[in-house]
Formats: structure tokens, C-alpha cells, sequence
């Protein structure tokens, strides 16, 4: 079904308004495509998202929110909710549900990266275009446009444009947006991701830097003195030794490695980055212990110090969202998208170990993202537009 067909109401009484007929889709196209090329080519590493931050301010602002900046960096609005047949809140009505939407600001690379968008005929490419930048753009039309015919009913919304999902960001914004909320919120939406993607289950991680320090000295001089880089290399050796299970899926990985002054330098220092993952949080739990055992036994045999120490943390598990995945389903097939769920690491995970129902839903067609050659295809945000609609009216 096309995006935006006239389909009427369901049997039950509620609008399949994700489907109706916008004031103008012509117009939604054009301003989704300008606002992806402003948002993807302002840069936003992780932990320096504040110019894309002061952006999407400034623009939920023209669309008559009363944006603000809150404690850790997340851009924060609320939009009242809206009735079909145009009752408000109390006027009799039933209480109207409140509602998270987050899609976060930040993206994998560095300032050093070029972030200009190359704009081909049916797709364009950049660094983070589609991991956020689309699910932003998408969110703000949505925002521009909440009062026009077709998109007026929804929730009680909060919305919230956070800082540090990537990386070792931890989800600092979303765990902040979470604690903030407390209880209050009905439902928890995590806008990110490819059109079609509902994630229902949070996979947990647990986040080390490994630092190893020892003697060293001249390669040649005092060789036989104790390596840090012999010693996280023999860690690394160790790790790969560490059973992972399957069932539960887990993972084990080493990311970045570091170390050593020079070639003919006995390295003093050295050190890896350590990422565990897995679905179960016990089972996150053993592996997390075995591979840290493995780690400080192998730092002792090579005759080094070691020093382990957290970066980040995020739980496993998932919450009562059955009703909440239904709704995703259904607005997807008003659109003519095809869904699947499956399990990931976003900003829905802080919701999900509160007990709030949550997903994460997505608003684009693309690939390769973390790639420098990150791309998506333009003319499918209209379609997350639609799709991102239909779900906040069915959650209404």
C-alpha cells in the first residue's frame, strides 16, 4: 500500500492515519531531504554532540515546541496529545497515554571525518546519514507536521533527541531520559534503525579497558624484562581460549589495542579495549568473570600489572512489550513494510531494565552503517514519516 493511501478507519473505531492522505507529500519529500542533508552534515562524535544538539533545538523550537536542553545534553520537548474528532484532554475523555520517542544525536566517528553527503540519483552516502541522521530527520518532520490532517492523533509525547548511544556513550542519554521519567511513561520508543526493524529484546554488554603495565626497557639491553605489550597480547591469546555460548547468543571481542614508545622499546605500557555481549544477564554475568579471570591470570604469568576497569555497562533482557510490538507490526503493513524483529543494543535497553514496554522502530532504507560509506535511499523516509505516524496514532 502506498504511503500515503486513503484507507479510511478500522472496524474498531481508531484512524489509520499513518496512512491517510498528507497536506502535501510532495512537500514532505522536499523538506525531509533538506533536513537530512543539514542534521547528517553537522558532525556529532560521541560525547561532542552539542552542535547537532543546538540544530535540532532550534528546529523543534520553529515547530512550536519548548525545546530544552536537559542535564546530560539531551534535547527534551513535550507535545501535548490529541484526539480523534478533536477532544482534548479533559473533556471527559479517557486518560491519554504518555509516550517516549528518543532518536539519538550522536554518531560513530570522530571530528576528523569528513561528514559532506555525495547525492546520487536514488541513493546518497556519508558517514552516519542513515545512524541517526535519518531517523532525526524524520522525527522533526514529523514534529513540523504533527497538527496537519492525518497526523493529529497521537499520545501524550515526549521527545528526545540523546546524546551517547554509540560506543562507550554508554546510552548516557537515554539512561538520564529514563531516570527522568521515572514511571510516568506508558511506552518507550527508540527511533533508529532500518525501515522495517522492530528490536524487541535488549542484548546486554559489559565494557572493559584493559591496561597492563611492567619494567620494559631496551629491547636489546634488558631483553627478558617483563613486556606490557607481551602481556596484553598474551591476554588477548587468553580471551580467545574463554568459552562463549551460543545459547544463549553471546559474543566476546577486542576492539582497539594500544602500547609500546618504540621498535627497540620493552613497552612499559599497553592496553585493549574488551566488549561482551550477550542476551541473557546471567549468562552475561559468568562470561564477564570468566574473561576477566583470564585477563589478570594472564597479566600475572607474563610478569605485569593490570588494571581493569568498566567503560560502559548495559542490561539484557526485554520488557512486557508484546502490545507495543503489535502496534510496530501493524503500522509497518499500513505502509507496505515488510517487519522483523530481532534483538540489539539501543537507547531502548535503559526502558526495558526499568519495566517500561519498549522497542526500537525504524524510519529508513540503507546500509553499511559505521562504514564510512554509510548510504540510504532518500525517497524511503517518507515512508518512515508514514510509518512513524501510524505507530504514535495506534499508541494514542
Amino acid at each position: 500500500m502506498p504511503p500515503h493511501a486513503e484507507v479510511g478507519h478500522r472496524a474498531d473505531g481508531a484512524a489509520d492515519v499513518g496512512a491517510r492522505v498528507a497536506a502535501d507529500p510532495a512537500a514532505d519529500a522536499a523538506a525531509l531531504r533538506t533536513l537530512l542533508l543539514t542534521i547528517a552534515q553537522t558532525p556529532a562524535p560521541t560525547g561532542s554532540e552539542g552542535d547537532r544538539a543546538a540544530l535540532v533545538m532550534r528546529l523543534w523550537r520553529e515547530a512550536g515546541l519548548d525545546a530544552r536542553l536537559d542535564a546530560v545534553g539531551n534535547v527534551v520537548a513535550h507535545v501535548p496529545p490529541s484526539r480523534p474528532g478533536g477532544r482534548a484532554e479533559g473533556q471527559g475523555a479517557a486518560r491519554v497515554p504518555t509516550v517516549a520517542v528518543a532518536a539519538h544525536l550522536d554518531s560513530v566517528f570522530g571530528p576528523d571525518v569528513d561528514v559532506s553527503v555525495i547525492q546520487g540519483h536514488e541513493r546518497w552516502s556519508g558517514p552516519g546519514i542513515g545512524d541517526n541522521a535519518a531517523s532525526l530527520a524524520v522525527l522533526t518532520r514529523y514534529l513540523q507536521t504533527r497538527d496537519l490532517p492525518g497526523r493529529s492523533d497521537r499520545p501524550h509525547l515526549v521527545v528526545a533527541a540523546t546524546v551517547g548511544e554509540e560506543g562507550l556513550g554508554d546510552l548516557r542519554g537515554a539512561k538520564h531520559l529514563v531516570a527522568e521519567l521515572g514511571r510516568g511513561a506508558d511506552a518507550f520508543v527508540a527511533f533508529d534503525g532500518g525501515l522495517g526493524s522492530i528490536t524487541d529484546t535488549a542484548v546486554g554488554s559489559a565494557r572493559y579497558e584493559a591496561r597492563f603495565t611492567a619494567p620494559g626497557g631496551h629491547s636489546w639491553g634488558d631483553y627478558g624484562a617483563a613486556s606490557a605489550v607481551h602481556a596484553a597480547g598474551e591476554a588477548i591469546a587468553a580471551l580467545r581460549r574463554v568459552r562463549v555460548p551460543t545459547a544463549p547468543r553471546s559474543s566476546l571481542n577486542v576492539g582497539q589495542v594500544w602500547g609500546g614508545t618504540s621498535v627497540n622499546a620493552i613497552a612499559e605500557r599497553a592496553g585493549f579495549n574488551l566488549d561482551l555481549r550477550s542476551l541473557d544477564a546471567a549468562t552475561l554475568a559468568a562470561l564477564e568473570a570468566a574473561a576477566l579471570a583470564a585477563v589478570r591470570a594472564a597479566a600475572k604469568a607474563a610478569g605485569a600489572g593490570v588494571e581493569l576497569v568498566q567503560v560502559g555497562a548495559r542490561q539484557a533482557g526485554r520488557s512486557d512489550n508484546e502490545r507495543l510490538v503489535a502496534a510496530a507490526r501493524a503500522a509497518y503493513a499500513e505502509v507496505g513494510v515488510t517487519h522483523k524483529t530481532s534483538a540489539a543494543s539501543t537507547d531502548a535497553n535503559p526502558a526495558m531494565a526499568a519495566g517500561i514496554p519498549a522497542i526500537a522502530f525504524g524510519g529508513y532504507r540503507g546500509g553499511n552503517a559505521h562504514r564510512l560509506d554509510e548510504w540510504l535511499e532518500p525517497a524511503s523516509l517518507s515512508a518512515g514519516l508514514a510509518a512513524l505516524s501510524s505507530l504514535l496514532a495506534r499508541l494514542a
